[in-house]
Order: structure tokens, then C-alpha cells, then sequence
């Protein structure tokens, strides 16, 4: 087996019969052998029969594994686990890929003999985001573009994202899986759900490993955008999270400590509120928001260094 595409849901099977059925449109492949994983995530919805009956009726190869442990990273690892394939393809359930996605990732693959490639991710329908979602806010949405040119990633400063991220297998041999203690659990609506830095932990693995990392604009995929996404809500808990997160795994010593709490950030969390104020006077409370986000991440920093600390 050639090439496994892994997609981990939980209680969205409403999303896998569009999601399967862009796989099934995919062209130049018809001397690649591939198979679709789908891992159930502790899904309490009709996942499993959905993935039945799609299996049953669409014509390509389609396995279905349950996964008890909940988290976005448990489910993954699953997948890797269980997948057939030289390559490993990774999507999400509310991903929808483009004709050339498949054999382009495999070509490049093929091509420059690379650990992982990754490619193009763009949000559907941002005409119909609230004024407050601006385009430089579209990454936190899961957008991802490097550009028109293919190049090598660093896999520092240039990564895939993981709704559309490919890697070979032997990558898993030399630095391990996805940690489990990091990543997304649940549907990502709660904030205790809503934990992130899995790829960016396990990229930096590899790169200081001496990974190799190519970009592929032709993988191309869209993102399909849930009404729970496009609320503040998720935007300022999503950077909460962020912030508690940097704090947990900070293991710098900083010796000008108040209860446990570096000095550096109360004054970032001041200048943050600061700069907001001023935003928000000058030109709204929409242009604000951003800022506003800085403010939830240095206030988890400062949650993340008393917890850790006290």
C-alpha cells in the first residue's frame, strides 16, 4: 500500500459524506494503491454506520478503527497505527480536497524524497465572516498558504498544518509519535477542549532531527468553517489556551518572579490592555479585536506560571 489518508472524527458524521466523496473525485491516480482510515474518536453519534454505508456505496477503500481515548493526538496515533500505507496522508473531517491533491503530494514526494509535505489550506465562504475576522485572523480558521512556488519548509518557521499535512512513515520510527498530552480533545467547543501545539511539537522534533520538509501549492484543500469558529468566544479562548500553554512548557529558569509569575508578562498583559484601549478608541471595537486576543494570551501566561508555579 502506497499511500493511507488518516481522518480522525468525533460526533460529526454529518460531515464524512462530502469529505469522502472529494476523495473519490481525485485524478491521476488510477495506478496508485491508497486506502482511507477513518478513526472514531469516542463518537457517540452514528459514525461508525455512516462510515459503513459510505464504505458500502463509494468506490474506494475505505477502513474504519474506534479510538477510546479521547484527544485529537490519541486518535492520530491510532491511524498511524493501523494505516497500510508508505505515506501517510492527514485531513480532517471538514476538509475538502481539490482533484490534483492526491497525486501531487505523492509526486512531490516521489520527487524530492522528503519526510513530510504539505500543502495549501484555505477557509471557504470568508465573504460571510463578521467584520471583526479580518484577513490576518484567517490562520487561527486553519488557513495556510506559502504562495504560488513549491519550496522546502524549515519545519520551524514553515510547517503544515494538520488539516493537510502528509508524512512518510519512517518519520515515526526516528522521532515518535504525536504526544497525547497536547492537541485538541472533544469537538474543541469547551475550553478545557481547546488545546493546540501537537503538530508544532512534533514538526520541531523532526526538524531538529534533521527532517526534510517540502511545500506543495497544487496539494490544495478547503476548510470548511462551523458557526462555533466564527464566535469571539472560540478566538479568545483558543489564545487563553495558547498562553497557558507557553507558560506549562517554559522550562527557562527566570529568576524576578512575583507569585511564581515571570515580571516580563504582568508588563506585556499591561501593555497589551494598553495598546487595546487605544484601538479601540481610534479606530473600534472590530479593529480592536485582535488585540483583544493578545490580552487572553498573555492573561493565560500569567494563569499557565501561577498554576505550574504555586
Amino acid at each position: 500500500m502506497e499511500i493511507s489518508i488518516i481522518i480522525c472524527s468525533y460526533n460529526r458524521c454529518h460531515n464524512l459524506a462530502e469529505c469522502f466523496d472529494h476523495l473519490t473525485q481525485q485524478s491521476d491516480v488510477d495506478d496508485l494503491s491508497w486506502e482511507v482510515v477513518l478513526v472514531d474518536n469516542n463518537s457517540t453519534d452514528d459514525t461508525r454506520s455512516v462510515v459503513r454505508q459510505l464504505a458500502s456505496e463509494l468506490g474506494i477503500n475505505i477502513r474504519y478503527f474506534f479510538e477510546p481515548e479521547q484527544g485529537l493526538s490519541a486518535a492520530r496515533n491510532k491511524g498511524i497505527k493501523e494505516a497500510k500505507g508508505t505515506y501517510l496522508l492527514f485531513i480532517d473531517d471538514d476538509i475538502r480536497v481539490t482533484r490534483s491533491w492526491l497525486a501531487s503530494i505523492y509526486k512531490t514526494f516521489k520527487e524530492f524524497d522528503c519526510d513530510v509535505v504539505g500543502g495549501r489550506i484555505h477557509v471557504e465562504s470568508p465573504a460571510s465572516f463578521p467584520a471583526w475576522i479580518r484577513p490576518d485572523m484567517y490562520g487561527f480558521l486553519g488557513h495556510q498558504d506559502f504562495g504560488e512556488t513549491p519550496h522546502a519548509m524549515d519545519g520551524i518557521n514553515e510547517f503544515p498544518f494538520g488539516g493537510n499535512m502528509a508524512i512518510h512513515r519512517r518519520v515515526f520510527d526516528k522521532v515518535g509519535n504525536f504526544d497525547t498530552n497536547r492537541g485538541r480533545k472533544g469537538e474543541g467547543r469547551k475550553k478545557n477542549e481547546l488545546f493546540k501545539g501537537e503538530e508544532t511539537d512534533f514538526f520541531q522534533r523532526l526538524a531538529k532531527a534533521g527532517g526534510s520538509f517540502y511545500y506543495q501549492p497544487n496539494a490544495l484543500v478547503m476548510h470548511k468553517i462551523l458557526p462555533h469558529q466564527l464566535k469571539k468566544r472560540f478566538f479568545l479562548t483558543l489564545h487563553a489556551n495558547a498562553g497557558i500553554l507557553h507558560a506549562k512548557n517554559d522550562h527557562a529558569p527566570h529568576k524576578r518572579r512575583l507569585a511564581g509569575i515571570p515580571l516580563f508578562v504582568f508588563l506585556q498583559f499591561i501593555r497589551s490592555i494598553k495598546s487595546y484601549i487605544v484601538l479601540f478608541l481610534e479606530k473600534g471595537p472590530d479593529y480592536a479585536f485582535r488585540q483583544r486576543m493578545n490580552i487572553y494570551y498573555f492573561w493565560g501566561m500569567l494563569q499557565g506560571y501561577y498554576f505550574k508555579n504555586n
